[in-house]
């Protein structure tokens, strides 16, 4: 559980190079050490995908996964911040989208070792890598979502596309400026437009 007064306060466990487990090593020889700015509150309790030591499962524990992940786009959530970062939001209602990074905190230690996996966690895809994938479970979850701005109140900003489920601590936030990234010549395999297509995000 993250206390509103600990964000920016206590960093979360630091990437240690000398940690046999982690991946790298030999590109860093300090710490990384990161502290949650706010927290995510909305009532996604449960995550639609759970890493398993074989790759990504759909959790129907609370409610059908598929109708989770398919419902994200109009899921509406609260990011809280610290209220010491007030002045860091200053303009940010001049944005109608911003760039959410937040902390998969219901990642399992095995979900961080997890090389290849379906993708979205359906099986009638072939396995990828998952640097090749949206998958929550990575070596270190940071995950990012682009979501819509609905309304600021102080420290309190309602947002709508959030995918994070309730208590997600977030790491930092950003605007979201369509002409910073590309727009022509962009790639995608034929499984991830068939999955775009599947959730109606297409």
């Amino acid at each position: 559980m993250y206390e509103l007064g600990a964000f920016g306060h206590e960093p979360a466990a630091p990437f240690s190079p000398q940690d046999p487990s982690m991946t790298g090593n030999e590109f860093f020889s300090g710490e990384i050490c990161i502290g949650p700015i706010g927290i995510v509150k909305n009532n996604i309790g449960q995550p639609p995908l759970v890493a398993k030591e074989d790759g990504l499962h759909r959790n129907d524990a609370g409610g059908s996964a598929m109708e989770t992940m398919r419902g994200s786009q109009v899921q509406k959530s609260e990011i809280v911040l610290a209220p010491h970062l007030a002045e860091h939001l200053e303009g940010i209602d001049a944005y109608s989208h911003i760039v959410v990074l937040y902390w998969g905190h219901a990642v399992p230690p095995h979900g961080r070792k997890l090389a290849k996996t379906h993708p979205a966690g359906l099986e009638k895809y072939p396995k990828q890598g998952i640097f090749a994938t949206c998958s929550p479970a990575r070596p270190n979850p940071v995950l990012m979502k682009v979501v819509r701005v609905l309304k600021r109140d102080g420290t309190h900003l309602t947002v709508e596309g959030l995918d994070a489920i309730d208590q997600s601590p977030v790491l930092d936030i950003k605007p979201y400026v369509a002409d910073m990234y590309p727009q022509e010549y962009v790639r995608i395999p034929q499984w991830m437009a068939d999955i775009q297509k599947e959730f109606g995000r297409r």
